[in-house]
């Protein structure tokens, strides 16, 4: 009788379950701590771009500089951030304001690829791989007399 009991005791024993919630748990929480740092990377990268953005538009907007200089401006912000992607891109067109002023919109780019969680979205069938930042700001010229520049 007593092996019986001891049996039904082993059966029902509940050693290890710990273990077997904790590998089905473990991939959904690596899964979110990864996402948040991944996009936290994103994030930091967004932050960059959208200032050097502002300082493109605001050397362009300046007296003493050339509309020119803003992409050398962006890149060397870019650079200073150790953001050095070949696929950055800077564009300055003149504008024309809602308040009839005249002024400059500074649009830049960067490819921002996930660290992380792309690798582990493809096995679940999913494509999180890259993203394009795009962030356009624009600016007031500083000192304008006469027509808009072309």
């Amino acid at each position: 009788m007593a092996a019986i009991v001891e049996a039904i005791r082993r059966r029902c024993s509940e050693k290890g379950a710990e273990l077997i919630e904790f590998a089905l748990v473990f991939p959904l929480l690596l899964l979110v701590v990864l996402g948040i740092i991944d996009f936290g990377f994103l994030f930091q990268k967004y932050e960059v771009v959208t200032n050097a953005a502002r300082e493109g538009a605001r050397i362009a907007t300046l007296p003493t500089y050339w509309p020119s200089y803003a992409p050398n401006r962006v890149f060397e912000y870019l650079d200073a951030a150790s953001m050095t992607d070949p696929g950055r891109t800077a564009t300055v067109n003149p504008v024309t304001l809602l308040s009839g002023d005249c002024g400059y919109q500074v649009q830049v780019t960067y490819p921002h690829v996930y660290s992380f969680v792309g690798g582990i979205m493809s096995y679940f069938g999913g494509t999180l791989s890259s993203r394009i930042l795009t962030v356009t700001s624009t600016m007031r010229i500083e000192a304008v007399s006469g027509p808009c520049p072309p």
